[in-house]
């Protein structure tokens, strides 16, 4: 994390006259920072870049990807007293929400790979400016980060499509793509998957459709000799719920913004110890 980005999430946190850390006796304690439930941990890094911006003195027990066990401890740390205090909430927030989306990511992972290879795929349903550190989180979960913006590959939408046809909108995303892009067009029926098969295209998004849909769709496409050369993606309201269902259709991606936006924070604690609370 950049400095500039670390220090606008401080002052958020501190306000103008931190009077409730300032308060306390300035000393050198030691604490340590626990999971008080069993994750995959994810945040390391930032929590780290926190803790060093307060000068504080802190050992990471594990990494991003981690399995954590309910009251494990994550992270030691030495230093001011104060300091402490102002680097805890921050510090907890991170770890917090990028685990949960690591521990979302991983129950998700654990459930496909019991039916197929498929990958599991975040998408761009972030927080404005986390969106870097939440896609980090997936991948700690050991799913697969997807587009981080607009520029990483043409992706034509319902709305491109709407506005252009299928034909215009591929003929004009072949014209202008860099040898290093890839077009992925969505579609939301069979008719449609079989139209852009034939386009040569590299990734069809199969959007909004049921388990059963997906299924004979890939199944067609596969009869028709049009599987062979193109990614086959699917999302729309998958959730934790009904990815088996999905698991088992034979696509090579399951795109998930519930691996974010439905992911619960786990609880992380910072506790100080007794031994480190020296006058």
């Amino acid at each position: 994390m950049l400095n500039s980005e670390l220090e606008h999430f401080i002052q958020e946190d501190l306000g103008p006259y931190d009077l409730s850390c300032i308060l306390v006796p300035e000393r050198q304690v030691e604490a340590i920072i626990i999971s008080k439930e069993e994750c995959t941990l994810a945040g390391i890094d930032v929590a780290m870049s926190i803790f060093k911006y307060f000068d504080l003195q802190a050992v990471a027990m594990h990494q991003d990807g981690d399995q954590i066990l309910a009251g494990e401890a994550i992270l030691s740390l030495k230093g001011s007293s104060v300091s402490m205090l102002r680097a805890e909430r921050l510090s907890l927030n991170f770890l917090g929400h990028l685990s949960g989306i690591a521990t979302m990511t991983n129950k998700c992972v654990q459930i496909v790979r019991k039916f197929s290879d498929a990958r599991i795929a975040c998408t761009r349903k972030t927080i404005p400016g986390m969106r870097s550190l939440e896609k980090q989180a997936v991948v700690a979960g050991g799913g697969d980060p997807h587009r981080f913006g607009l520029s990483d590959c043409i992706m034509l939408k319902d709305n491109h499509i709407k506005l252009m046809g299928f034909e215009a909108a591929i003929k004009e995303a072949k014209k202008r793509a860099s040898f290093t892009q890839k077009i992925e067009v969505e579609v939301e029926n069979l008719e449609d998957a079989l139209l852009v098969a034939g386009m040569e295209v590299d990734i069809i998004m199969l959007d909004n459709m049921s388990p059963g849909e997906v299924l004979r769709t890939v199944q067609t496409l596969k009869k028709a000799g049009l599987k062979e050369h193109v990614f086959i993606e699917v999302s729309g309201n998958i959730n934790i719920g009904n990815l088996e269902e999905y698991a088992k259709t034979g696509v090579d991606i399951i795109s998930m913004g519930s691996l974010i936006h439905a992911a619960r924070w786990i609880d992380i604690s910072m506790e100080f110890l007794e031994q480190g609370l020296s006058l």
